[in-house]
């Protein structure tokens, strides 16, 4: 309890002093209460702000004096500009990733401990880091495989960052309660969702066997798709906090002088990275959601090497279908075509209007193509979709938010290797042909195929189903059954384990009280 208070104290004069608050307070105008809790928190700070700065900018500033887990806050809260607004998820999308790194000699104490003598033996040599971000940092090392050296990347967790990072974010659960109880205004911005969404993400982050397993995936869709390779995982040598890898021969693709002086067509590098994403997205279901400059390398041959497995994004059958039409019906400027597919999808209310949401569409599509080539872009209209589709309705699809950021991403890049990237033109067949393959006679008999045999394998349950089914029928109708019961989602979890805690509290000032006027 004692220690939970402090951590919360801790949390709460971090946000006061870094200027975050002020911050937030010019772009959301928090309450008076608000702001006289942050003010009394950082009193005795006296850290001036840079007012020339726009509040997006300033934000990103203070989240990366604040530390590891305000930099994962950030890069979080970028990819939801459902709930932050798009300005604000543009500014923070620019927000630096990095830290000082810490001792090789740690790093080789961590190595032992992790993968144990035998495979500690078998590394020859291990570089200073050649990168340092919030939760891990990277080395180039050499390494014995069945008598061969092999030259690798391994990537190692910070020391003690799993300890930090669930302290620091119950904290931050326990203060978005707070806040959320003392100004119910604030549960529209979700303050309890994204500490509980952030927290699930970096659990996983802070298993590199997750990363390890992400990156195989990754390879195994790709390893057909010519001109793009994602390096080997070397699993021997791969644990929870480490993840060794295939090094990267290669140029960082932000070297385009560097690009053009090796001779590489830097056209064709640009159609194919927008290729490979839409490949992964409409294709696999399964795509890098991180593809900015820094984690993309060219190698000799002109084949686009992606690293940093961490952030990747899926998309279930129907999202993939939704995704590839909406798309080619814009490519088509088929208006009506893409408003069919909003409502076959149920992502429209029926009651609302055809012609009108065609209309609304139009009214997106239109101006694009009256664009030149070179402004054209997918992922800028997708953001201008999800926000007409707010209009009527439609709930959020937050698989898709992490596409459409990534897009945005891709596009740029694409764009800065070659300025007159002519993105439908590329985008046209990749989706001309997922869309015809999904409605080929093949894909037909094989989902019919799946339906009969699904169906074949529950009969011999059909009677046992019914007599339950039964059952349940006769306890609803005597009062005895509440459909409602059953197991609590994480998020009803955590709200009883918030409401423990304040009750906690609420009897340890009581006690606190009790003791002073016996004593006094």
């Amino acid at each position: 309890m004692f220690i939970k208070l402090f951590h919360l104290y801790k949390i709460g004069r971090k946000l006061a002093v870094s200027g975050s608050i002020n911050t937030i307070d010019e772009i959301y105008n928090l309450p008076f209460i608000i702001k006289l809790l942050f003010k009394i928190l950082s009193f005795g700070s006296t850290k001036k702000e840079n007012i020339s700065k726009k509040p997006g900018q300033k934000l990103c500033n203070a989240l990366e004096g604040m530390g590891t887990t305000f930099i994962k806050l950030g890069q979080f809260l970028a990819t939801r500009p459902d709930i932050i607004g798009e300005e604000l998820a543009e500014d923070l999308s620019k927000l630096q990733d990095k830290l000082p790194a810490f001792q090789t000699s740690e790093a080789k104490k961590i190595i032992k401990k992790e993968l144990g003598e035998k495979y500690y033996k078998n590394i020859i040599s291990l570089s200073e880091p050649i990168a340092a971000a919030s939760i891990a940092q990277v080395h180039i090392a050499k390494i014995k495989i069945e008598g061969k050296e092999e030259e690798v990347a391994i990537k190692i967790l910070r020391p003690n960052i799993e300890k930090i990072f669930n302290e620091e974010l119950e904290a931050l659960l326990i203060l978005a309660y707070i806040l959320e109880n003392l100004q119910p205004k604030l549960k529209r911005l979700k303050l309890i969702e994204v500490v509980l969404l952030l927290k699930e993400i970096t659990n996983i982050e802070m298993d590199l066997r997750f990363e390890a397993a992400a990156a195989n995936e990754l390879y195994e869709n790709t390893k057909n798709d010519i001109g793009f390779n994602v390096p080997k995982i070397y699993w021997n040598f791969t644990s929870k906090k480490i993840l060794t890898l295939e090094k990267v021969n290669g140029v960082s693709i932000r070297e385009f002088s560097l690009l053009k002086e090796k001779g590489l067509d830097l056209k064709k590098l640009a159609e194919n990275l927008i290729k490979f994403f839409l490949k992964q997205a409409v294709r696999d279901g399964f795509f890098h959601g991180d593809m900015h400059q820094g984690n993309l390398f060219v190698d000799s041959k002109g084949n686009v090497i992606p690293v940093d497995f961490g952030i990747m994004g899926r998309l279930d059958k129907n999202n993939r279908k939704y995704l590839a039409e909406i798309l080619y019906g814009f490519i088509q400027r088929d208006y009506k075509k893409v408003a069919e597919v909003h409502f076959e999808a149920g992502l429209v209310p029926r009651s609302a209007s055809k012609d009108e949401f065609a209309q609304a569409l139009r009214s997106v599509g239109e101006p694009i193509f009256g664009q030149s080539i070179k402004d054209i872009s997918g992922g800028n209209l997708l953001a201008q979709l999800f926000e007409i589709t707010e209009k009527f309705n439609m709930p959020t699809q937050t698989p898709l938010l992490l596409l459409q950021k990534t897009m945005v991403v891709v596009e740029g890049v694409a764009r800065k290797l070659y300025p007159e990237t002519n993105i439908w033109q590329v985008s046209k067949p990749i989706l001309q042909e997922w869309i015809e393959g999904v409605k080929s006679p093949k894909a037909s008999i094989d989902k019919a195929i799946d339906t009969s045999t699904e169906i074949l394998k529950r009969i011999p349950d059909f009677p046992n189903f019914m007599d339950k089914a039964n059952y349940a029928l006769q306890l609803i109708a005597e009062g005895k059954l509440n459909l409602k019961s059953g197991e609590n989602n994480p998020y009803e979890l955590e709200q009883l384990k918030l409401r423990g805690f304040r009750n906690n509290f609420i009897i340890l000032i009581l006690g606190v009280v009790i003791f002073a006027l016996l004593v006094f």
